[in-house]
């Protein structure tokens, strides 16, 4: 008899992370490798948040705090909640956790019953399927084509939409294609999930600050009819550069809270107290340098877009959001090629031109790879001559 759980088996690791520490490694034995797989801004924190965390630590606020978060920080995500997005919540209705993951990984245990549909549009996000199978659930997979933007369409939800359906999550802009929802698309998914009645929407919205050409950023739970179904989930992690303080929160119906807040305290308990003031700050504080690494992050799109659609074999949409580019590769996979999937393109890609990126099939569709663009112009430049030159050469 195993000793590992049968839920354990039904999981992988997470392959962003795997192609990380791969990189890492590889850099270690002195290779010199490229990553572009980490989900992570180059930029540092910004100061003013890193000495709210030095006064936090000196003035002894280091003890544990509510399960789910300081009512400090509960009201600054109140207001942020109404100052950014025109929502009314009470503390009651806010959740803290240690990153956003968590959040989502709670939500899924705190309400899914064995059997019960979640819908995933593809290409997603690696750990959403994972968290949902270790939750009991059934991932339901809808491919979003590349003509669609890789976007899902009302068409698709509604055919998607089941009685065993709890959850739709919806991220926008996306890990892993940086494509986000407009507002219309998202009144016209809103007009199926309206009519559904039953089925409550996860909205991811992590990205929200990381958007270009004037993407104006719009949330489900913005559809008064959908609020009351709605957990919309948010973090200070890519915006204020802080992913190692392990920060997410969310905002939705108080039920669903409690919940949360139920699971949270038989397991991690508090986030850190000094991470939780810290974000205080962030939250509260100045936020102009926001859009100035927006536009930063801006320019190393447009060159890698630009870089990789000179590439001879792939083609690479141009997002409106997040960090990541998610080209394609299916002109490259093939007998003159002896590349049969996206995965041995990944794989040769690291191997010969030492240069990290995650496969497509990874996000849940074949054929892609994914790029995050969150690093120097410099390392930029090299990896798409390293990507081109790989390319050229495979034929």
């Amino acid at each position: 008899m195993s000793i590992i759980s049968d839920s354990l088996k039904r999981i992988k690791p997470s392959p962003t992370i795997a192609v990380t520490q791969k990189a890492r490694e590889l850099r270690a034995a002195g290779k010199d490798v490229i990553g572009l797989g980490a989900g992570e801004p180059d930029f540092d924190t910004p100061d003013n948040i890193k000495d709210a965390a030095i006064k936090a630590i000196k003035g002894g606020d280091t003890k544990y705090t509510a399960v789910d978060g300081t009512p400090e920080l509960k009201k600054a995500i109140v207001d942020k909640f109404k100052r950014e997005n025109n929502l009314n919540y009470s503390t009651e209705q806010i959740t803290v956790g240690t990153g956003g993951k968590q959040v989502l990984y709670n939500a899924f245990m705190a309400t899914l019953n064995k059997g019960e549909e979640v819908i995933i549009p593809a290409p997603f996000w690696v750990s959403y399927p994972d968290m949902v199978l270790l939750a009991g659930g059934k991932p339901k997979i809808v491919k979003c084509d590349e003509k669609d933007g890789f976007k899902l369409t009302p068409k698709k939800l509604k055919k998607a939409i089941s009685k065993k359906t709890k959850w739709l999550i919806l991220n926008s802009p996306s890990n892993p294609t940086g494509a986000g929802y407009t507002k219309d698309e998202i009144e016209g998914l809103a007009k199926i999930l309206i009519k559904s009645k039953k089925v409550h929407i996860l909205s991811d919205d992590i990205y929200e600050h990381i958007k270009y050409d004037n993407f104006n950023f719009f949330t489900i739970a913005q559809i008064s009819k959908l609020k009351d179904r709605t957990l919309t989930m948010n973090g200070v992690s890519k915006s204020y550069a802080m992913t190692g303080w392990r920060i997410g929160y969310a905002a939705g119906p108080r039920e669903i809270i409690k919940a949360i807040r139920k699971i949270q305290s038989q397991s991690t308990s508090n986030p850190s107290s000094v991470s939780q003031a810290a974000s205080v700050e962030a939250l509260n504080g100045k936020q102009d340098f926001i859009q100035e690494r927006s536009d930063a992050f801006k320019e190393r799109r447009n060159f890698v877009v630009k870089s990789l659609n000179n590439i001879k074999g792939i083609s690479c949409l141009t997002p409106n959001g997040a960090f990541y580019v998610f080209p394609s590769c299916k002109q490259l996979l093939g007998k003159k090629t002896k590349l049969k999937t996206d995965s041995d393109f990944v794989e040769k890609l690291l191997e010969k031109a030492n240069v990290a990126v995650v496969q497509g099939s990874a996000f849940g569709l074949d054929g892609y790879f994914r790029i995050s663009y969150a690093t120097s112009m410099e390392k930029l430049k090299i990896a798409m001559e390293r990507i081109k030159s790989f390319c050229e050469n495979l034929y």
